[in-house]
């Protein structure tokens, strides 16, 4: 199988790969591993556990919950909420450690598990890994008084719109706005976040049951949102993702405005404020060439990571910068969270609107998406992408006729054998032949 752990979590079909019998040896393991420095400390270690409205995340919770009891944890079972609430729960309450059950933007039929540490932190690679080994090994089962108790925490959701609120530099009275929650967690906090804010909310896709999320709406398709932001003449629409740790945005004329043009409206923000710390945004290698054009001109620095929203935290958290995020709407305010927050995210960039008195639409103009065109070239050695001359060369030649006004990106995936061709530049047109003509390049020089 590899190794269980991805990205983001463990993730796959729900009954299928992940199994109830594997969320419960996970959870054991977690608990093994996370809540070990509490045992003989006078008190158990304690979990919080939140999941998405999936139907697959009945029978999963029960299992992990099963799991963390049955290993000494004592478990609050926070029910359907975003994955941005649990990080900030198990922070809070001063928890050993978080469970996420969700699959994102993932179709209905997958499922996952994410766990946080002590503070709501994501995991890092090493701490996976030790989870990981534990699986199926021995060990010392707690007895009689020693194993977890189970109680329900229904207050985290009001406590979890409490703390958004807090956040908020300016109130959103006067501002209205459509709301897609992709059926997912955030169906009942981000319409009550929104509204406690002072904007008047119409909500779509904000009925889950356990069947429809992501299902044609939320963050990975925005057309019925743009269709809604129309219709009620709107100043905004906000989508969320299934587990509401992303943001994008529609503008009162049904334009998309995407991560990195809210990590754009955002920094400038935060800047006027004096909480963008050392004038420095963090993004990865795949924001759009007019984020970091737009960035130069208004004297704010730029860091690069790998893709994925794990490496641009990494950044911020090893230099204390305090945004960060990707253009797939993954945005990561270390002020206020530990991780990727769509609410957050939202509650940020309509505050901005209300604030400044400016339309989205003219607050996101502050940076001009280049055309962009990717195109995935599959069954080829995607190992070699970085040692090939004749690639290299064919990159060269590529960069060299953009002449400053575009750029090249190849990067092999983490997961399939494939290789990301991406090109931006001052038309689609010029874009689309570069990329096809590199993708070319590729199935010659990478072919297996």
């Amino acid at each position: 199988m590899g190794r269980l752990f991805g990205t983001d979590g463990v993730r796959g079909l729900a009954n299928g790969r992940l199994t109830a019998e594997l969320a419960l040896d996970l959870a054991v393991s977690a608990a093994r591993v996370l809540g070990a420095e509490r045992t003989g400390h006078g008190r158990r270690p304690f979990a919080v556990v939140g999941r998405d409205p999936r139907a697959s995340g009945e029978f999963l919770e029960a299992a992990v919950v099963a799991g963390l009891a049955g290993a000494g944890v004592d478990v609050y079972r926070a029910g359907v909420l975003p994955t941005p609430a649990i990080a900030y729960l198990t922070g809070m309450l001063g928890a050993d450690l978080g469970v996420m059950l969700s699959a994102s933007h993932n179709a209905m039929p997958d499922n996952g598990i994410k766990f946080f540490a002590r503070g709501g932190h994501k995991l890092p690679d090493e701490v996976e890994d030790r989870i990981e080994a534990l699986l199926g090994t021995e060990w010392d089962r707690p007895t009689g008084a020693q194993v977890g108790r189970v109680q329900d925490h229904p207050e985290g959701h009001a406590r979890y719109v409490e703390h958004l609120l807090a956040t908020l530099p300016h109130r959103l009275d006067g501002l209205k706005v459509v709301l897609d929650c992709a059926n997912g967690a955030s169906s009942r906090v981000a319409p009550d976040a929104l509204r406690q804010a002072g904007a008047e909310v119409v909500t779509i896709h904000c009925e889950p049951d356990g069947l429809n999320i992501n299902e044609d709406c939320g963050s990975t398709h925005l057309g019925g949102l743009k269709a809604a932001v129309l219709e009620h003449g709107a100043d905004a629409g906000i989508a969320h993702d299934g587990d509401a740790d992303r943001c994008l945005a529609v503008d009162a004329h049904g334009n998309e405005v995407d991560g990195d043009q809210i990590l754009a409206v955002l920094a400038l923000a935060m800047r006027d404020l004096g909480k963008l710390r050392e004038e420095t945004l963090v993004a990865t290698v795949m924001s759009n060439l007019g984020l970091k054009l737009a960035m130069q001109s208004a004297g704010v620095k730029m860091v690069e990571t790998a893709v994925g929203d794990r490496y641009v935290l990494e950044a911020m958290l090893g230099a204390g910068f305090t945004l960060g995020g990707e253009q797939s709407g993954h945005v990561v305010l270390l002020d206020h969270a530990t991780t990727g927050d769509g609410t957050l995210t939202a509650l940020q960039l309509l505050a901005r609107v209300a604030q400044t008195g400016k339309p989205l639409h003219e607050l996101a103009s502050v940076m001009t998406r280049l055309p962009q065109v990717l195109i995935n070239v599959s069954g080829v050695d995607r190992a070699r992408v970085h040692v090939s001359t004749g690639l290299a060369a064919a990159v060269a030649e590529a960069e060299q006729r953009l002449a400053g006004g575009g750029r090249v990106l190849l990067r092999p995936s983490g997961t399939e054998p494939l290789v990301r061709v991406m090109v931006e530049a001052q038309t689609h047109e010029q874009a689309e032949y570069e990329a096809n003509l590199l993708a070319d390049v590729v199935r010659v020089e990478l072919a297996v």
